[in-house]
């Protein structure tokens, strides 16, 4: 499998991602299929029979839990038999039982091609396809078993996953809905029904939905991990808490296991409770998630618990998306601290904020970092490392800073940002603003260039921010990147006038940096622009949803204490936030100033 380089857009937070999909290659069903395939063969070859005997004994590694020696057989059959179709699907099996999601993709597909006529391989791949994002693979796979199978429960269930995953909610309900009312008493359809609704932000229909499929099943770890995951928008952050511990002892899969640790993690977060949920949070790391980032470099991972950094040559590493390095960057000036000046930090970070973070650390090394999407998971490398004569000591991802220097709320400190925006460019951009007139100057962002799946949720449409955008007095300026060219049109003809920049808003982030800093003002959700606007120092209101973690129990935003800050009480709850904001900024209108 080759390396597919990606963009930063496509390098992003991991979230706890609803949990439907169903279906276990190692089942005893499926193990048991597997064996009566191996049964009676008319096998000629001598090779091939002692292919089949290591299969047999693959089997039954599979059978008491012993993957990587599973793996290892199924690969002895290969040795003496590459065309035996039973050992790739016996590969696979292993490999995706053991984490390895890319191996396994290469080896279902090997035995489907060997096997085509083999409806569980083209299952058990539709499956792994729709694990690893590859949606159109998984549906093409999964209606070809059900057009052998009609009907099939898992089948059916999945392809509604992979149309959830593909924002064809229609379409998920209607496949659904067929087949329950056939199978009403099944808990998965009733399960994957919920996450077709948690999705969308519909948490209290889908919490539902889960307790439908935990009455028919109360056993069932997926329907208790998803109704955790409706629990805690809806303020039921201990209940929520409590579902998730009752759901990991069943947690079918590595990857299972990892995503409800992280959901774990995230709901200590909620709760305040650190460092214990920074140290939980290491689960986004976890190989077995396909989103997971690996780090290629050429040192050890420094572990602060057991290794003494003063004096070394420590590499920060920015991981997930542009607002993450934002809030996770606010640790570096105490790693710097800790190295002290007989050592030497550097720090990746993404290519076009390296000159933010190089002026805020003079002391630091800083220079970009790039990613690679390698056998399913992210791989990230730093070029500018690789040039260093005696090379690094050690590497932390920049978020594992979290656990050792901010142990409690009282650790993180009160200032107005941390990163210092070029003073010139702020000069010049405060210059450029006054020529627009008198009146409040407010930058705008409403939504993320990412909007795959669940994430949806998280952002408003335009014509929502209609009670902002008319706001007597404010003059509105425009610093959503991508292309917007219809909101803006729609916004003009309403007698709407927003003013953009004459810069690239995706790509010029020093000069979106200062000109954030010039603004009287800058709103939006909490994505990108916003948070860069408030790791400046800027005056930033930022609109929250109802499962932030950021707060950290507190009635204030910790990583950017002046933040001010309008929370959506639920997915749905747009008009009364952007009602209250509207309200906000009247009133800094009057004031003449919104600080």
């Amino acid at each position: 499998m080759s390396a597919v380089e990606l963009s930063p857009e496509q390098v992003h937070g991991i979230a706890p991602s609803a949990q439907g999909v169903a279906g276990d290659s190692a089942s005893p069903e499926a193990i048991r299929k597997l064996s009566h395939q191996l049964a009676n063969p008319k096998l000629a070859v001598k090779a091939q029979r002692k292919a089949l005997e290591k299969l047999k004994a693959a089997l039954m590694a599979i059978r008491a839990g012993d993957f990587p020696l599973g793996a290892k057989r199924a690969l002895d059959a290969l040795k003496l038999d590459e065309t035996n179709g039973l050992a790739w699907h016996v590969l696979a099996i292993c490999r995706e039982k053991s984490g390895d999601l890319g191996q396994a993709l290469l080896a279902y597909e090997a035995a489907l091609k060997l096997l085509p006529n083999e409806t569980d391989v083209a299952h058990d791949l539709g499956r792994l396809a729709q694990q690893m994002g590859y949606l159109e693979i998984a549906e093409k796979l999964l209606l070809k078993y059900l057009a052998a199978d009609p009907g099939h429960v898992e089948a059916t269930n999945n392809l509604a996953c992979v149309q959830r995953d593909q924002k064809r909610y229609g379409d998920a309900v209607e496949t659904l809905r067929a087949l329950l009312g056939v199978e009403p008493e099944s808990p998965v359809l009733w399960n994957t029904l919920g996450t077709v609704l948690s999705d969308q932000g519909d948490m209290g229909t889908a919490l539902t939905f889960f307790e439908e499929a935990l009455r028919h099943d109360p056993a069932f770890a997926k329907a208790r991990y998803n109704r955790a995951n409706a629990r805690q928008p809806l303020g039921d952050a201990l209940g929520a808490l409590e579902d998730i511990e009752a759901a990991l002892p069943g947690a079918e899969s590595p990857y299972e296991r990892a995503m409800m640790t992280m959901a774990k993690a995230m709901l200590l977060m909620t709760l305040g409770r650190i460092p214990e949920g920074f140290e939980a949070y290491d689960v986004r790391l976890d190989p077995h998630l396909p989103e997971s980032m690996r780090v290629a470099v050429a040192a050890p991972r420094w572990d602060p618990k057991t290794e003494e950094i003063r004096g070394k040559r420590l590499l920060i590493v920015g991981e997930q998306g542009i607002a993450d390095e934002m809030v996770f960057g606010t640790c570096i000036g105490d790693a710097i601290e800790a190295v002290g000046p007989e050592g030497q930090v550097y720090v990746a970070v993404e290519a076009r904020l390296v000159g933010l973070f190089q002026r805020t650390f003079p002391t630091a090394i800083v220079g970009g970092h790039r990613a690679v999407k390698l056998e399913g998971r992210i791989t990230r490398y730093v070029p500018f490392v690789e040039e260093i004569e005696g090379g690094i000591d050690a590497y932390i991802p920049m978020a594992s800073l979290l656990a050792v220097f901010r142990p409690s709320v009282e650790a993180f400190p009160d200032r107005r940002g941390y990163l210092q925006a070029d003073a010139d460019k702020v000069a010049y951009w405060t210059a450029e603003l006054e020529k627009l007139g008198p009146g409040l100057k407010v930058g705008l962002h409403w939504k993320s260039l990412v909007l795959t799946g669940s994430r949806a949720r998280y952002f408003s449409s335009f014509e929502r921010w209609r009670p902002v955008l008319t706001t007597p007095g404010a003059i509105m300026v425009n610093l959503q990147c991508g292309d917007v060219s219809d909101d803006l049109a729609a916004a003009e003809a309403a007698g709407v006038s927003i003013w953009t920049p004459p810069i690239d808003l995706k790509d010029d982030l020093e000069d979106v940096a200062a000109l954030s800093k010039a603004l009287d003002l800058v709103i939006g959700p909490g994505i990108a622009g916003t948070n860069l606007a408030a790791a400046v120092g800027a005056t930033a209101w930022m609109i929250t949803a109802p499962d932030d973690w950021h707060f950290l129990a507190t009635d204030k935003y910790p990583f950017y204490p002046h933040l001010r800050f309008f929370r959506r009480e639920s997915f749905a709850e747009w008009e009364g936030a952007i009602a209250r904001i509207r309200e906000a900024l009247e009133e800094a209108v009057e004031r003449g100033n919104a600080a």
